[in-house]
């Protein structure tokens, strides 16, 4: 394959079906279409994904999101010189979706497929978004994952620490269903918070006491159901300003947990003496303006450069897996129509997992 050439992504691991395309013209990425179809009405009721219908649902709209980003971008399917997709980690059932949609393309057009890790798709959004150089110090923070990691190539992914029960944006999630808040619950808890009091909840800081970069957010969720307890009204209510206060001091309170790791990753990554110092978050969670906004302090106080995607490119989309497809593609990487999809698949396979292996393989 020659540049410049066209790469077309797809994404379907959770609750998003997306597809993109992407011209690659040496280094130089153009996104030139990013459709994205979220599940939010089809989980409503249940207060979270069920993977059988987000499975369903991607199943259903694969081929009409990838005709939109086709068109969007002006070009035909046949102009594609490489496909995209996700491979893992997220919900098998979404994840198979997309393999087996991007197969049955690669072998109707006689495209090149490369299977991507969600993950790195998210860890190299700020080389397609900003041009950030290698090495750069990354915070993945997200609905199911939450990792710093040293990032020095489209395959060199290096974990100092990460998340050994809950994720961030699971925290999110399970404390606006507790609240009563609508789901996805992290924009619904940053809107409760924005007129709460962050400092009337004594809430913990996990694992603020152990040196390192591990996180845990198990013991804040516990926290944070046990204050709501502690004010129920009759009829199990709870007033409005209760709800703000509550969600201001559970926000601030993880904005604290990963200010103070990040600051510790910092000091590792600077060990490497970089030649350009850059710190940078993606994910869902990376959407919280509280948490930008801390992160952009810390980085001013220790004149290290930040970086945060636009909004609409932290959460899941297919431009970040075309582009980390055709740059891992550059580098070499292959896939045959045997490609698989895996439900855990951890970027750093050097280091033992955070939470253990199963039959499934480590989760991180």
């Amino acid at each position: 394959m020659t540049d410049p050439f066209l790469c077309l992504g797809l994404e379907s691991s959770c609750d998003d079906t997306a597809a993109a395309v992407l011209r690659m013209d040496g280094a130089s990425p153009t996104i030139l279409s990013s459709v994205v179809q979220g599940q939010d009405a089809l989980h409503a009721d249940f207060g979270g994904v069920v993977p059988e219908i987000a499975a369903r649902a991607h199943a259903e709209r694969l081929d009409t999101v990838t005709d939109q980003a086709l068109a969007d971008a002006g070009v035909a399917l046949t102009d594609i010189g490489l496909i995209a997709v996700t491979a893992g980690p997220g919900l098998i059932g979404g994840v198979m979706s997309g393999v087996m949609f991007a197969k049955g393309l690669a072998v109707a057009t006689d495209t090149p497929l490369i299977g991507v890790n969600h993950l790195a798709g998210h860890g190299l959004t700020p080389c397609l978004t900003d041009g950030v150089t290698f090495p750069f110090l990354m915070l993945l923070v997200s609905g199911g994952h939450c990792q710093f990691l040293i990032i020095k190539g489209p395959q060199d992914f290096t974990r100092l620490g990460g998340t050994i029960d809950d994720a961030p944006g699971e925290a999110f999630d399970k404390t606006a269903r507790l609240l009563g808040l609508s789901q996805p619950g992290g924009p619904a808890v940053q809107t409760a918070a924005a007129t709460g009091d962050p400092a009337r909840f004594a809430l913990p800081r996990p694992m603020l006491d152990k040196p390192g970069m591990d996180l845990s957010f198990s013991g804040l969720k516990t926290a944070v159901v046990r204050a709501k307890d502690a004010i129920v009204g009759p009829g199990n209510t709870i007033a409005q300003q209760d709800v703000s206060d509550l969600c201001a001091s559970f926000q601030q309170a993880v904005a604290d947990i990963l200010v103070e790791k990040s600051r510790r990753a910092l000091a590792e990554y600077f060990a490497l003496s970089p030649a350009v110092r850059t710190f940078a978050v993606a994910g869902g969670v990376a959407a919280n303006t509280e948490l930008r906004t801390a992160l952009q302090a810390l980085c001013a106080d220790h004149d290290v450069a930040f970086c945060a995607p636009p909004l609409a490119l932290c959460t899941d989309n297919a431009a970040m897996i075309a582009y980390a497809g055709a740059v891992q593609y550059q580098a070499g990487r292959r896939d045959g129509i045997d490609l698989s999809a895996r439900p855990r698949w951890p970027l750093d396979t050097g280091q033992a997992p955070l939470v253990g292996s199963g039959k499934k393989g480590p989760k991180a």
